[in-house]
């Protein structure tokens, strides 16, 4: 994997650059869908790439391990080849989704052993099996293992989190180092800094990962309840220290206003379920301001949904053509919603590159936030 970068902000620590992987090229910044069991919720390959411009989508370590299971995705050649997705895929090593099943799971050192979800049965996560895991699945971008801690932690327990979290990415980095990739293309490690909300457990955290000198970096553990201007502040600091020329990914975050922030702050690469989950629930987020679909005032309401960004679906649909199928439990609702929002992020983040190389980036940003803000 290569990084580049094409230009940086005069006003800011943004930059616009460009992530080649085996799989193609990402425009940096860039969002990714959320696509956790190999499928981008209500949304297809095909919609993900005419209609968003997807650059790059997200698998999860942990649902693809359950299911359909690494047998199933090597017969099929990996995860490209059953889902049909020809573009970069980056794995979620199931850090989070451990973290999010606190009561049942237990953490040691060797590894996580929690149980499934879907029957009980009882599995062992270790940063060696989750990076062969990852292997199978067949990643571009292939995440560290690690653990998430909870917001609001004790300082002593973001600590021991922490340095639990460096010793398995030191495992993590030699079971890379003594494997090799899957399905005739390469596979990158990105290393996630953690440290709750403490500067001083972030400042050696992101030592820590730079110092590992991988392919690129992440920063986790934020966007789990901190309020909006502690998570700036622990993302700018991280910034800071990890490395300029390796992309950095801030991990699950977030609204459309955080990322126009962290994008500010020097990140490269976010992801979020909101822009699905939310369609789907009927928050629209546009170039004019956020929709709640169901209300009434968009009843007879036969503008597009937000002729500001350049998707097909955006343009065609009307909002109160979309407000009938939501308040008649229609399916198609949902996937119009998905991919109305889908396309705004990458417009935005798309937008934000524009900016960033016409050297008016933190001007343009600062005029755009109140306006993604406002509800309509």
């Amino acid at each position: 994997m290569e990084f580049s970068i094409q230009s940086t902000d005069p006003g800011s620590s943004a930059r616009a650059g460009t992530i080649t992987t085996d799989h193609g090229e990402i425009q940096t910044p860039i969002f990714m869908p959320v696509g956790t069991v190999g499928s981008v919720k209500a949304v297809t390959q095909q919609q993900l790439k005419e209609q968003v411009n997807a650059q790059i989508i997200l698998g999860n370590t942990y649902h693809l391990y359950l299911r359909p299971g690494t047998k199933i995705l090597e017969q099929a050649g990996g995860l490209h080849k059953f889902n049909g997705w020809d573009r970069p895929i980056l794995t979620d090593s199931g850090g989070y989704q451990v973290f999010s099943l606190a009561a049942n799971r237990k953490i040691k050192e060797e590894g996580v052993l929690f149980q499934s979800h879907i029957d009980g049965s009882k599995h062992l996560f270790t940063p060696e099996n989750v990076m062969d895991t990852q292997r199978s699945i067949g990643a571009d971008i292939i995440m560290a293992f690690d653990e998430c801690p909870p917001y609001p932690s004790e300082y002593s327990y973001a600590q021991k989190s922490m340095e639990l979290t460096h010793r398995w990415l030191a495992r993590c980095v030699q079971r890379m180092a003594e494997t090799e990739p899957k399905y005739g293309y390469s596979q990158s490690l990105f290393p996630i800094v953690q440290g709750s909300t403490f500067k001083d457990l972030r400042k050696i955290s992101s030592e820590y990962v730079a110092g590992m000198e991988c392919d690129g970096n992440a920063i986790g553990g934020l966007s789990v309840g901190e309020p909006e201007q502690e998570m700036y502040d622990m993302c700018g600091l991280c910034c800071e220290i990890l490395p300029a020329d390796k992309p950095r990914y801030l991990m699950g975050v977030g609204t459309p206003w955080n990322i126009l922030e962290n994008i500010a702050l020097g990140v490269d690469m976010f992801d979020c379920v909101m822009p699905t989950r939310n369609g789907r629930n009927g928050m629209l987020f546009t170039t004019q301001g956020i929709i709640n679909i169901r209300n009434k005032k968009w009843e007879n309401d036969f503008t597009p949904l937000d002729e500001g960004i350049d998707c097909e679906t955006s343009r065609f649909y009307t909002k109160a053509y979309l407000r009938h199928l939501f308040i008649s439990s229609e399916i198609l609702g949902l996937t119009i919603a998905s991919i109305h929002n889908l396309a705004f992020y990458l417009h935005l983040v798309a937008e934000a590159r524009k900016h960033i190389i016409a050297g008016d980036f933190a001007t343009w940003k600062a005029s755009m936030i109140p306006t993604l803000k406002q509800r309509l």
